[in-house]
């Protein structure tokens, strides 16, 4: 059986691989206790393929993780979509998760700004504003609204030292679609235009690219 793997985890796991080989060449039995690392170390980068349910006006989860309490908060200020509070809804996810994030929406990379910061826990409500953050704005395919405009912030957490982002400013992208990575448990937090529909509830699990959040309207 085949495991598909994020290109960002080939290096960790020939290192994994290579302590492995190492104890197994001091002793067997200290070979056999790492080989429970080794074997995370590849279940932590698997990238599994997803398919997103059909409906473009469907907003997707952009990660597999436990949906955090939703609130009303301000998107990132260095993303330019004002001082109005939006609905956020965040994903946390534990290093257990597949940590591959995907797009939620069809549409243009209208703005791209990252945010260095802290490392707090990526479950306390905090890490939205004082984490290190990769923030992307993205206007959903055939919209001319700033209004419908939709946030996406990749945020560090406790242990995550590495935020991976794929797109830049002006991409056209796909809902569903791979945009990037965080290493190693981490969180995302999606902010909906006020006129969206919220499908899903608190501590609901999510998977990456399939799991529907919400519904724009019109």
């Amino acid at each position: 059986m085949r495991i598909p793997i994020h290109r960002e985890g080939w290096r960790f796991i020939a290192i994994f691989a290579a302590i492995n080989a190492a104890l197994y060449w001091l002793t067997p039995w200290a070979a056999l206790g790492f080989a429970p690392l080794t074997i995370w170390c590849i279940a932590f980068f698997r990238d599994p393929e997803r398919t997103p349910p059909p409906g473009d006006l469907r907003i997707v989860s952009p990660a597999d993780g436990k949906l955090l309490p939703i609130v009303e908060a301000v998107p990132p200020e260095e993303l330019g979509m004002g001082p109005q509070p939006r609905r956020r809804l965040s994903i946390f996810m534990d290093v257990f998760n597949v940590h591959v994030n995907r797009m939620p929406v069809s549409g243009t990379v209208i703005a791209l700004a990252y945010r260095p910061g802290r490392f707090f826990n990526a479950s306390f409500d905090k890490a939205s504003v004082h984490n290190e953050r990769m923030s992307a704005r993205v206007r959903p395919a055939g919209s001319n609204d700033p209004e419908r405009d939709i946030a996406v912030v990749q945020i560090a957490g406790l242990v995550a030292r590495r935020i991976v982002c794929d797109i830049e400013e002006g991409d056209a992208v796909q809902r569903g679609a791979r945009y990037g990575m965080i290493r190693f448990g981490s969180r995302l937090d999606v902010y909906l235009p006020s006129s969206a529909k919220i499908v899903v509830q608190d501590s609901s699990v999510t998977r990456a690219g399939e799991t529907v959040l919400a519904e724009l309207q019109g």
